[in-house]
């Protein structure tokens, strides 16, 4: 359901804009009170929080409002005109960039990994193949103690117990990048479920909203396997399992990892990806976006929206690693940027 402007200007975390980044011209400083409005991705809604909080000691004239309200959400309000930006982490398609009247820039802004998380009291350090994680996603594998789970992982205590798959209830782009790797390795998963921010899955999974939804609910429940941003495993103090890459390896997410598999991503000129299966490094990773219009309804709104984004794409991608994600790398962030500095009122 579309949020009003009143109604996420409640919303939170405020924020504020600005000064030269090192590798940029500075922007006019804003003489005036802005207040920029923004709803999406939950995958990224950690390191936006702090980018929003370190960008408060900045220029207390500039209020930036993110609610993580899922990657659909984002992008359902950023074609209404209801927020100032939106933030994905599944590239908007054709279809929904030409809807957007103001027109619409893609702006990548950190990578990151979706892990999958278990609960199973007593068993540490699981591993599941390529063959395995679509099939338990898909319904296949219906125990944890299936012989192609033991299979790669001699020596563990399998409980003979169902395998209680938790999936998001909202729109989401986590889900888009877990559900484009299942749909990279497995064609059964590919046919039979496919990939979505909403797929229609087969196995009547229990759901969660959010990042933070699944990570409660497989925390709550014995035998439970669900995937989340990598920042919500490790702040959850979940257990996540070492899932298998192309190259054989079973991988945790880390930044190295995670840096290999994006090193060589090819940015289009609209900076939407869509690797599914990287050659390297860890196999479940993707890219957020935040979603901007290329005119804005006064010069201080797109001076404003200017200077927020100069920040996320200079200082602020210093705080990445502090939060598992990987940084932009900068010749893309100066190819975004000369877009940004396009945006007019």
């Amino acid at each position: 359901m579309l949020l009003s402007t009143r109604t996420l200007r409640r919303a939170v975390t405020a924020s504020a804009v600005t000064a030269a980044i090192a590798f940029s011209p500075v922007l006019s400083a804003i003489a005036q009170a802005v207040t920029l409005n923004g709803a999406g991705a939950t995958f990224p809604a950690l390191l936006y929080e702090r980018y929003i909080a370190e960008f408060k000691k900045k220029s207390p004239n500039i209020t930036v409002n993110y609610q993580a309200i899922g990657s659909g959400g984002g992008i359902r309000q950023i074609i209404a005109g209801v927020v100032d930006f939106g933030g994905s982490d599944a590239a908007m398609t054709d279809e929904d960039m030409a809807k957007v009247q103001r027109g619409v820039i893609l702006v990548p802004t950190a990578g990151g990994a979706v892990t999958p998380i278990y609960n199973l009291p007593g068993v540490n350090n699981l591993k599941l193949s390529r063959e395995v994680l679509p099939e338990i996603f898909a319904g296949r594998i219906t125990k944890w103690n299936d012989p192609k789970i033991a299979k790669d992982n001699a020596g563990v205590n399998l409980p003979d117990s169902n395998i209680k798959t938790v999936v998001r209830s909202d729109s989401s782009g986590t889900t888009f990048i877990f559900t484009n790797h299942m749909s990279a390795v497995s064609p059964y998963f590919k046919g039979r479920i496919g990939v979505g921010t909403a797929p229609k899955w087969t196995t009547n999974p229990l759901r969660g909203r959010g990042n933070p939804g699944v990570a409660s609910t497989v925390k709550n429940t014995p035998g439970s396997i669900g995937y989340v941003e990598f920042s919500y495993a490790k702040k959850n103090n979940i257990p996540v399992a070492a899932v298998q890459n192309k190259k054989g390896e079973f991988l945790t997410p880390s930044i190295d990892n995670t840096n290999k598999a994006l090193s060589a991503v090819n940015f289009p000129d609209n900076f939407r990806v869509f690797e599914g299966d990287p050659a390297d490094g860890y196999p479940i990773t993707g890219l957020t976006w935040m979603m901007v219009y290329r005119q804005y309804d006064s010069p201080e709104k797109s001076a404003a929206v200017k200077q927020w984004l100069e920040y996320v794409l200079g200082e602020g991608q210093n705080l990445n690693g502090s939060l598992d994600f990987t940084q932009i790398p900068e010749s893309v962030r100066q190819r975004a940027l000369q877009q940004v500095r396009q945006i007019r009122p």
